[in-house]
């Protein structure tokens, strides 16, 4: 399955072990990931040789080959919230995983969505966050 992973990348970094947790997951079962860099430590690093307009290409032409987006929510991001709309409006299965832990709440953009397309889960640690995104993905069997 081809997965569009979509977290904070400008907005805020402090969860990038979880973003690692999430790649390391859907590597280890066969999945192809599109937006792999996005869990590097240096993903800035990495996009400050792109021009914004290269990475807004890059990112839509990975958006419609993709077969899922997996989104962690948790930090509020514009972006990540333009790739779930993008992928909505085009009625690809979107997962939204969000730490309960964390003190800021997800977006009522997000969380008042009622597209049969969006599926939320909070999670309380890593191994639970995993148990989502298998769940998840188990539920759809019409992709390889």
């Amino acid at each position: 399955m081809k997965i569009y992973l979509s977290c904070a990348i400008r907005g805020g970094r402090e969860l990038q072990p979880n973003y690692q947790a999430i790649l390391d997951y859907l590597n280890n079962n066969g999945h192809t990931i599109l937006t792999y860099h996005v869990a590097s430590p240096n993903v800035l690093e990495i996009e400050e040789s792109m021009s914004d307009n290269e990475i807004f290409t890059q990112d839509i032409l990975w958006l419609q080959e993709c077969d899922v987006v997996i989104a962690e929510v948790s930090t509020p991001s514009l972006g990540v919230g333009y790739e779930i709309a993008y992928a909505l409006g085009r009625n690809k299965p979107v997962l939204g995983v969000y730490d309960e832990n964390k003190e800021k709440k997800v977006s009522a953009m997000i969380t008042g969505n009622t597209s049969p397309h969006l599926t939320l889960r909070s999670y309380h640690s890593i191994p639970q966050l995993v148990w989502h995104i298998k769940n998840f993905i188990s539920t759809l069997s019409d992709f390889d």
